[in-house]
């Protein structure tokens, strides 16, 4: 913990840094996935922040960090139907 010129604790500002930290996320979420429905915004803004919290693209890990209750392994047969779902043609 850091010390002032007394020896006394500092108190450290964290829950402003993340709110900052959080704010920047979604403000460049925003940017990118401007012309897609509501659910695929919070969608991609969830994904953003997974991977940089998590700093790694694994989908366990991302949802990891998310903190949210999910069934960890895709049936192989249903994956191909998720990956190959319609992109928008403008980001």
């Amino acid at each position: 913990m850091p010390l002032n010129k007394t020896g006394e604790l500092l108190m450290t500002y964290s829950t402003t840094n993340t709110y900052s930290l959080k704010r920047q996320i979604l403000s460049f979420s925003n940017k990118i996935s401007r012309p897609l429905s509501k659910p695929d915004r919070k969608f991609s803004a969830d994904m953003i922040y997974g991977i940089l919290a998590s700093q790694s693209c694994l989908l366990t890990d991302i949802v990891d960090q998310l903190h949210e209750v999910s069934k960890k392994s895709i049936p192989w047969s249903a994956s191909p139907n998720i990956l190959t779902k319609e992109s928008p043609t403008r980001l």
